[in-house]
């Protein structure tokens, strides 16, 4: 079947064991859930208590709920947080049929906040978590207050030929690691990757030695993204090699007056992890200057 999964099961125990100790460096979830979907069990954690509309995080390819790391503790300032492990990465949550189109993509999504019983959520996603944010609200908008993306990967320009070399860098296994290495750099706006880091050695791991079976994701066409009612807040990163972010930008600000976008200078596409306090006080303003 055409199921995500890892190479070996030596590989998907060595990134549990790398798993287990990143997750040590989050605040305490209040619940930990595995919900069962048509497509999978999404792992799903429940952070802070305060009640109101949640903060639901997707994360970026080949990560999971420990790269939120840098900004859980700042969003559970204001809101509750909720964080699961995308279905068809690595994380875990475990697929288990076929993920065969994008609409398919947004239903497990939907399966998830249904039991959970979120009637509103605010949904924040990075990179590839942003492009399945946005997927999600074309197919499913009935529970989203509002959206948050950060860097979004294929929503609002098309991939760069950087971000492809990438891609062969990260992912090919007869890659030398020193070339890995360099490329995870490159990605980050050239900051040196800490080869002890638990949360970069598991997207290290995920892009190496996890076998993605979801459908490559396709840029929105202009009518998708203007069936998206909900407010959104678009950031790009001034040095993401992901895509242009001008032109990103342009695309984005041409939409209804719903989308609030703009351009950080300074960040790379690892914005969130560079950013944090910024990232949390600039969502906590759009939030909090929704009317809902």
């Amino acid at each position: 079947m055409e199921i995500s999964q890892f190479k070996s099961e030596e590989v998907h125990q060595k990134f549990l064991a790398l798993y287990h100790d990143a997750m040590k460096k989050l605040p305490i979830p209040q619940d930990t859930f595995d919900i069962n979907t048509a497509y999978g069990t999404v792992r799903v954690y429940r952070f802070g208590n305060r009640g109101g509309i949640p903060i639901l995080l997707f994360s970026g390819r080949a990560a999971s709920t420990p790269m939120w790391e840098p900004n859980i503790t700042g969003l559970l300032k204001t809101h509750d947080v909720y964080s699961m492990d995308l279905l068809g990465e690595p994380g875990l949550s475990i697929q288990t049929n076929p993920i065969k189109d994008h609409k398919q993509q947004a239903a497990w999504v939907e399966d998830v906040l249904m039991q959970l019983n979120l009637t509103k959520v605010h949904l924040l996603g990075v990179s590839f978590g942003g492009w399945t944010v946005v997927n999600y609200a074309v197919y499913y908008p009935k529970y989203i207050a509002s959206i948050i993306v950060l860097d979004p990967a294929l929503v609002f320009a098309p991939f760069s030929l950087k971000i492809i070399l990438f891609s062969l860098i990260a992912t090919l296994p007869f890659v030398p690691e020193y070339w890995r290495k360099k490329s995870m750099s490159w990605i980050s706006g050239g900051a040196e990757v800490d080869s002890k880091n638990s949360t970069s050695r598991l997207i290290s791991i995920g892009l190496k030695d996890f076998t993605i079976k979801t459908p490559a994701p396709k840029q929105f066409t202009v009518e998708q993204l203007n069936s998206i009612h909900a407010p959104i807040l678009v950031i790009f990163a001034g040095k993401s090699i992901v895509h242009d972010s001008a032109k990103a930008l342009v695309r984005a600000k041409s939409l209804s007056n719903h989308v609030e976008a703009e351009v950080w200078p300074a960040a790379s596409h690892a914005i969130n992890g560079e950013f944090p306090n910024e990232i949390n006080e600039r969502v906590n303003k759009f939030l909090s200057g929704l009317t809902l």
